[in-house]
Order: structure tokens, then sequence, then C-alpha cells
């Protein structure tokens, strides 16, 4: 069983920082991408930034220079570091790796999500 757990969600006023963390547990044989899609109310789920397990990273133009994606590999943990956040930033954030198990001599590749941590940025 694979479980992602997301934390570090809260409170935050306009122009301040936030730090979101997930780590992936279980059954993990490796991990290939990881990244973080955000769901604002009444909108749909959408992208904020993806990093492979070689390090490259794509973020949402709406993010670029203020988001730093970041993950480590041994921990299996992937990091949001969120600068500059601004009051449509506020939705719940969401982790999503791509998670091969071992089984029986053969990997399967499951795609896996968190269960969210909520974001609320203050005008």
């Amino acid at each position: 069983q694979v479980r992602l757990v997301e934390s570090g969600g809260g409170l935050v006023q306009a122009g301040g920082s936030l730090r979101l963390s997930c780590a992936a547990s279980g059954t993990i044989f490796n991990i290939n991408a990881m990244g973080w899609y955000r769901q604002a109310p009444g909108k749909q789920r959408e992208l904020v930034a993806t990093i492979t397990n070689g390090g490259g990273a794509n973020y949402a133009d709406s993010v670029k220079g203020r988001f730093t994606i970041s993950r480590d590999n041994a921990k299996n943990t992937v990091y949001l570091q969120m600068n500059s956040l601004k009051p449509e930033d506020t939705a719940v954030y969401y982790c999503n790796a791509d998670i091969g198990e071992l089984r029986f001599g053969r990997t399967y590749w499951n795609d896996y999500w968190g269960q969210g941590t909520q974001v609320t940025v203050s005008s």
C-alpha cells in the first residue's frame, strides 16, 4: 500500500511564504515524476509544478519566479517552497507521484495522490 501525506499548509498574509512537504511511503520500488497541483473553489484542478527524478522542474506560468519545487529521493519526499504568496494562490494543494511497486519480479507503475492541504492567503 502506497500513501502520500502532505503537510505545511495554513493561513498566511499576502506576500508571505509557506513550504509544503509530501512524503511517499509504502511498498515503493522507484518514483518517476512528482508534482503539486491545486484546486480553488469552483475551479478545476490545475498543475502548479512538477519535477523529474533527475531534478528537472516545470512550473505553471502563474507561479514562475515565486514557487520552487524540489525533492529528496532518499526520503521519497517532494517540497514546494511558495514565496510572495497572493490571494489567488488560495486553494487545496495536492501532491502527485508516479510510483513503481515491485511485485513478483515486475514493476507496476501507478499514479498516486495525497489527501490535499489547504493554503489560504489573506489580502
